[in-house]
């Protein structure tokens, strides 16, 4: 981890928790500082084709039938270029999808994506898939904002994937999309936070104990 980069606001954070702040204050103010690290890091280009390598080798090794990723938005790790890939050398049957907000409180639904798909502007001003062909990945993609070794993800705060992931029969597979320079050392969960299987970084794969989605 690049400790210039993260360390100081995640202990800052840290600190104002212990001062006697309100959790969710110290967590927006850790979400913040991430925010920032991530926007003006340094070497995108070396830790992006790493992590694409690192990612593509995933998706190689856990064999999904339809993967469910993002479209990138603040200086998030964009994997179109992972996917599109994966979903030519993968069997034809093999999918991809991004997700969808329906509702502030719903939890995500994916609809088919292909390098090919037409886009339309969805809530928050995130494009989607214009054509809504609902489906149901086995594999997540899921964007981190800041993470620990142990599998918690700290998000954009308004609990899209937590929602999905307790609503989802049977549960995908998930792998954390994140920097080195984003992890944190503890994230206290709460009663609705569920670990990663795994968190994907440039440099390593941080897998939750007990995961054998591989």
């Amino acid at each position: 981890m690049d400790s210039s980069i993260a360390r100081d606001p995640a202990q800052t954070a840290a600190q104002t928790s212990e001062n006697g702040a309100p959790a969710g204050a110290a967590k927006a103010a850790l979400r913040k500082a991430l925010l920032v690290a991530r926007s003006t890091l340094s070497g995108r280009a070396a830790r992006d084709a790493a992590l694409s390598a690192r990612l593509a080798a995933e998706l190689r090794a856990r064999a999904p039938r339809c993967v469910g990723f993002y479209w990138p938005i603040q200086a998030e790790f964009d994997a179109r270029d992972v996917v599109s890939a994966w979903l030519a050398q993968a069997p034809a049957a093999s999918l991809a999808a991004l997700p969808v907000v329906t509702a502030p409180s719903a939890p995500l639904v994916f609809h088919r994506w292909t390098p090919d798909t037409p886009m339309t502007e969805g809530r928050y001003g995130i494009p989607v898939p214009r054509d809504a062909e609902v489906v149901v990945p086995d594999l997540l993609l899921v964007p981190c904002v800041g993470f620990t070794r142990g599998g918690l993800r700290l998000g954009y705060g308004g609990g899209f994937y937590d929602r999905t992931l307790h609503s989802l029969v049977p549960a995908p597979h998930t792998l954390g999309i994140a920097y080195d320079a984003l992890e944190i050392e503890r994230l206290d969960a709460e009663a609705h936070d569920l670990a990663l299987d795994a968190i994907v970084t440039e440099s390593t794969i941080y897998p939750r104990p007990g995961d054998i989605s591989r």
